[in-house]
């Protein structure tokens, strides 16, 4: 069972930043060769989502209001499950939790994310619909996709 943390910037502790520059590290950086910066200062904005087990992070996400990320809507990124925790559903989880924070924090508006293409089916599931051709990020396949909450 996932416990469950949301807090801002300010809030983290040094422990909780450096695991989830970690975790963020662990999967885009190592597992999918990403060569970007992580470092973007868009993390002061973000509401930061973190999921433990037994006090070792496994899930992560950051969520952000309308104008801090995207223009026109509120969204999230950097959604992220540890490579041996997959397979438990602790990633649909992690995004219907994004979703949950979005609507108690935000004015009630159209949710939209830049998902990778590989996990387009996930999001549809979930009630996204994807929108526009895809576009590369960061050197990967995405969509622009959106829901209703």
């Amino acid at each position: 069972m996932i416990e469950w943390k949301e807090k801002k910037f300010q809030e983290l502790t040094t422990k909780e930043l450096y695991e989830i520059s970690r975790v963020r590290s662990e999967v885009f950086v190592v597992e999918q060769e990403i060569l970007y910066n992580d470092f973007d200062r868009k993390d002061y904005k973000a509401i930061h989502l973190s999921g433990f087990i037994e006090e070792e992070l496994v899930a992560y996400a950051r969520i952000f209001d309308k104008g801090d990320y995207y223009k026109n809507h509120p969204g999230f990124g950097r959604v992220a499950v540890i490579e041996k925790e997959r397979g438990k559903g602790y990633g649909k989880e992690l995004v219907k939790k994004c979703i949950g924070v979005c609507e108690k924090n935000f004015e009630k508006q159209e949710i939209k994310i830049s998902a990778q293409a590989y996990l387009e089916k996930l999001y549809i599931e979930l009630g996204f619909e994807r929108r526009g051709e895809g576009y590369m990020e960061d050197g990967i396949p995405h969509y622009a996709m959106f829901i209703t909450p």
